[in-house]
């Protein structure tokens, strides 16, 4: 973050679009399958896919993970309140708008030049409830109304890594305050081998929140490969079988891991605070190959 206050257009042709934005360079490459779908890279590390014709179309897998957590939060249709900490070019608040019409959703998105960026060159249907502030994510959680959000949605990285103060049980006493009674807290999670950022965060959230889940490829979970995971958390039981079987279908399964041996997993790891935080670990140059 912070190379540049002002969006430069550097290159626009018709293979895409490539700006500096305040977080490095930010290139919009489209989807030679799809007419107007796009895929956002931001120095060159891939962050969202949008297809601005089916916007239901999750194409990146951690979002379709995501995705599966905001289809289980309440009935099929019914609008909810949204809280995305992080934007890229807006999928999941494009999602929820398609899937549950009528949701009130708030977006913060730090990177003021990429919301331009995006605004202009993927523009969002202006039916859609959808608020985007550029702000810091903790800075803009803590002046949200207390006790309104159904789903509070984490997916902020800077230069791949996800900040240090938004790791901390500090932190996650403020998404608290901002969750309706039995809402849900999921975030997107970066680690490799040996796993101790992912360990950590999961003793964090435990600290905080009654039940948890994660969504993760078997082989990040054995320390295989660096990978996302998806880490849920509510006051509330979770929908654990339907999660499971969504998770195990989709085209790049994956294992829900919950109560004991998601316990086991963190194998002792202390919560994460303000005091102890740090960001999480930058991916090896060979993921975005």
């Amino acid at each position: 973050m912070g190379k540049s206050r002002n969006t430069r257009r550097t290159r626009a042709v018709v293979e895409g679009v490539v700006e500096e934005v305040d977080g490095g360079r930010a290139e919009l490459v489209p989807d030679r399958d799809r007419p107007r779908a796009w895929t956002l890279l931001i120095d060159g590390a891939p962050q969202s896919h949008v297809d601005l014709d089916d916007p239901a179309r999750l194409a990146f897998e951690y979002q379709r993970r995501l995705g599966h957590v905001v289809d289980l939060l309440a009935p099929p249709g019914r609008p909810i309140e949204a809280v995305h900490l992080g934007g890229g070019a807006l999928t999941l608040a494009r999602y929820v708008a398609a899937t549950r019409p009528r949701s009130t959703q708030q977006v913060v998105e730090r990177d003021a030049a990429l919301v331009q960026l995006v605004r202009r060159e993927l523009p969002l249907d202006p039916g859609a409830r959808i608020r985007v502030r550029s702000a810091d994510a903790r800075a803009a959680l803590a002046r949200l109304p207390h006790g309104r959000a159904d789903v509070i949605i984490a997916d902020v990285f800077a230069g791949a890594r996800t900040p240090a103060h938004l790791t901390s049980t500090e932190f996650l006493d403020e998404v608290r305050l901002a969750l309706a009674p039995g809402g849900i807290y999921t975030a997107n999670l970066a680690d490799g081998p040996p796993l101790a950022h992912l360990r950590g965060q999961i003793a964090t959230a435990a600290a905080r929140f009654a039940e948890l889940a994660l969504i993760a490829d078997p082989a990040v979970l054995r320390g295989r490969r660096f990978g996302n995971a998806v880490l849920v958390a509510s006051d509330r039981p979770l929908p654990l079988a339907e999660l499971t079987r969504r998770a195990a279908s989709d085209p790049q399964p994956a294992r829900v891991e919950h109560g004991r041996a998601l316990t086991d997993f963190t194998g002792g790891a202390a919560p994460v605070t303000d005091a102890t935080a740090t960001a999480s670990p930058a991916p090896p140059p060979s993921v975005f190959r």
